[in-house]
């Protein structure tokens, strides 16, 4: 009997087993138009969470805009989506929020000029109070076909290294393989952002995801180049520059599948590394977290995200001060942001092939 009591007690006391939790934020009913895509996400030094996607009547419309929404710290609701930048003749996409070491807010995205993408040009503005209030907009660059997708990271000399590609060709249907990733990098003290060497692979590469494994060892594994049909075989691209951005090995394959779809890694406080991506060859379906503790050559503990006959697609990540982890993604035909919350323990729990 008193071991029977004693059981049912360290049952009791036991942690309850976490899991995954998604969150449906934004679908058709905003008013920002029925295209919700991609979505970015940055955690603010007050708690805040910032939301930014790009959003329209279609990804090629003239009049999408970014959109900003706001999870303030405790807080259970998303704030409304507002525009945050927007061209009156030009169509704007692919925000990315990010705040750097000053507390300043950066928002990066691209203006469209022409038809295609590879017509886009870089843009950025700042906020100096959060992401309440933003400056005019600027260009970081007039060179033709250059875009962002990711977050930029702080390396350990106190470098910047903002994730760029330059995509070139006027097929919507199939990424050329001229098509390279690289960084534009912003040292300590400086104002100036300068490009790095380009990451150039058989069928090219875009939408760079960069960690730093080891003081100026930096780590990117790239979306694949290519076309998106069932006839379709390709991989993560992994490249690595040893002089911390600057210049950059040969983009080579990996073993990870990739279906001609953005990637997202991010070094998690565990020392650990967090890949968010599709494993298949040509379908944004599943979405799998998983972890590496070898600095990307194996990834033993893997959960699914989403799954199902869907669409799940362009991942970003963001983990907290409280050991979350949250991810956002579009789903619907692109038309639903939502979140997925859970912590590294619950990708611990699931070795790979289980």
């Amino acid at each position: 009997m008193l071991l029977r009591c004693a059981i049912a007690l360290v049952l009791a006391l036991a942690p309850a087993r976490a899991e995954i939790v998604t969150e449906r934020i934004f679908g058709p009913e905003v008013p920002t138009g029925p295209y919700k895509h991609p979505a970015s996400i940055c955690a603010l030094d007050n708690g805040d969470l910032l939301l930014v996607y790009y959003g329209g009547e279609g990804e090629y419309a003239q009049s999408t805009a970014v959109f900003l929404s706001r999870l303030r710290a405790g807080g259970k609701r998303w704030s409304e989506p507002r525009a945050v930048a927007r061209d009156p003749f030009r169509s704007t996409g692919n925000g990315v929020c990010w705040q750097d070491p000053s507390g300043r807010v950066w928002l990066f995205y691209v203006i469209r000029f022409g038809e295609t993408w590879s017509t886009s040009r870089l843009a950025a503005k700042v906020s100096e109070d959060r992401g309440h209030t933003w400056s005019d907009p600027g260009l970081l660059s007039l060179e033709e076909g250059w875009m962002v997708r990711g977050k930029p990271i702080v390396l350990s000399s106190g470098r910047w290294l903002l994730p760029v590609y330059h995509e070139v060709g006027g097929d919507r249907e199939r990424v050329e393989p001229e098509t390279s990733s690289f960084f534009l990098i912003r040292d300590p003290g400086q104002s100036g952002w300068r490009p790095s060497g380009r990451i150039r692979s058989k069928n090219g590469n875009l939408q760079p995801a960069p960690v730093e494994l080891e003081p100026g060892h930096v780590l990117a594994f790239c979306r694949r180049g290519g076309g998106y049909g069932p006839g379709e075989r390709g991989f993560i691209v992994a490249a690595e520059s040893r002089d911390g951005g600057l210049t950059w090995s040969e983009g080579r394959d990996t073993d990870l599948p990739n279906p001609n779809s953005a990637v997202e890694l991010i070094r998690l406080r565990s020392g650990r590394l967090l890949l968010i991506f599709n494993p298949s060859m040509h379908r944004r379906t599943p979405l799998t977290a998983a972890l590496s503790e070898d600095g990307g050559r194996t990834w033993p503990w893997r959960r699914n995200l989403a799954e199902g006959e869907d669409s799940f697609a362009y991942p970003s990540a963001v983990e907290t001060p409280d050991g979350l982890i949250h991810v956002v993604y579009t789903s619907d035909g692109r038309k639903v942001v939502r979140r997925a919350v859970f912590r590294e323990a619950d990708i611990l729990e699931r070795p790979a092939g289980h």
